[in-house]
């Protein structure tokens, strides 16, 4: 049941100590706690690690994780006029290529084209048409400006794209984290499981990173385990500015769903397993794929779904998340979830309890 306070914006603020805001991860990878809590009836909480997962999940679940590797997306070059600039690629990376192969007009040999969407930062206003360096391989021509330091742009590189953001670009950790990248995050703020196939989210599928290989052999023993694959991407991180959450519109993520994936999840449901969700982009996945064609089906595409309180979920029994920023898109998805007040009693108590919050902090159990 849902009531008018659901829909109202500041109905999903929370105070944070900002010293339980994680600014790096933990020393050790899967060394997190685990915070659990039902989805529905009495608010048993459990404090766990993460080590003890397997023991905490629904018995007989299926497992759906997302796949995604982060690609460095996040440039620091120069204008033309020699002050600084800085750009964060939006536009996933297989629609970039896809678009580059279908219309490029580079006459350079190995040089590639295409309009993609981005973040620019500079020091000085940027004007339409202006270009920005960053190296030999990657440029930047201004477009369009859009909103909120969005633009449409023209992106040219030489030979192969992703690795030449590999070469120079950072990994674009959020806001939230008040320092640069360094080499420890080009491997911690990425699953064990990304595939080297799928480079193009532009953050992490946070909900992935306490994996360890050994729990994933331990996972294995008892669990069915498969993988989608949605390019995290502004959508997902972009700021709800509306005072009632129905007018949010969020950005399509691309997304692709393999045969094995859709056929394993659909017996699921008809065998009445439970499916959990690793993380909350997993949900968009199988939701959006779901409320397009009523079931899980073989997809390569965009979703748009925004889940909040009176959605309904067709497909996802459990999930496996982090804890989420006040007021965000996350925050009224888990909410719709597992409900507004649930929730909110969650993190209190969980905050309470010290644990570390966002992308490099602690883990959340709803099943």
């Amino acid at each position: 049941m849902t009531d008018g306070d659901d829909f109202l914006l500041k109905s999903y603020h929370y105070g944070l100590p900002p010293k339980q805001i994680a600014q790096f991860p933990p020393e050790a990878r899967g060394s997190s706690r685990l915070f659990v809590i039902p989805r529905a009836g009495n608010l048993d909480i459990k404090n766990r690690r993460f080590d003890d997962l397997p023991e905490c999940l629904p018995e007989n679940a299926l497992l759906v994780a997302n796949n995604a590797r982060v690609l460095p997306a996040r440039l620091t070059g120069k204008r033309h006029t020699g002050g600084k600039a800085e750009f964060l690629l939006l536009t996933p990376l297989p629609l970039v290529l896809e678009r580059a192969r279908k219309d490029n007009s580079c006459d350079a040999a190995d040089t590639w084209c295409a309009e993609v969407k981005g973040l620019i930062r500079t020091g000085g206003q940027m004007r339409e048409g202006e270009s920005l360096n960053f190296g030999a391989e990657l440029s930047v021509t201004a477009l369009e400006h859009t909103s909120f330091g969005m633009w449409r742009v023209f992106l040219t590189w030489r030979g192969n794209l992703a690795n030449a953001f590999m070469a120079t670009g950072h990994m674009p950790l959020p806001p939230y984290i008040k320092r640069p990248d360094d080499e420890k995050d080009a491997s911690r703020y990425q699953t064990i499981y990304a595939a080297i196939d799928k480079a193009g989210a532009m953050a992490a599928p946070t909900a992935g990173l306490h994996f360890t290989p050994a729990m994933r052999e331990k996972l294995a023993r008892d669990f069915e385990w498969v993988e989608i694959t949605l390019y995290v991407g502004y959508g997902t991180f972009s700021p709800v500015r509306s005072k009632d959450i129905r007018s949010h519109r969020i950005h399509g993520e691309y997304l692709e769903i393999p045969e094995k994936t859709a056929c394993a999840v659909m017996r699921a449901k008809a065998a009445g397993r439970p499916v959990l969700a690793v993380g909350t982009t997993t949900v968009r996945a199988l939701e959006g794929v779901a409320q397009l064609h009523g079931s899980v089906q073989p997809f390569t595409g965009v979703t748009d779904i925004f889940l909040y309180p009176g959605r309904r979920f067709r497909i996802v029994d459990a999930l496996l998340t982090n804890f989420h920023l006040p007021k965000s898109s996350l925050l009224i998805l888990v909410s719709a979830f597992a409900g507004r007040m649930r929730i909110l009693a969650a993190y209190e108590e969980a905050i309470k309890n010290g644990y570390r919050f966002f992308s490099y902090g602690d883990a959340m159990l709803i099943r």
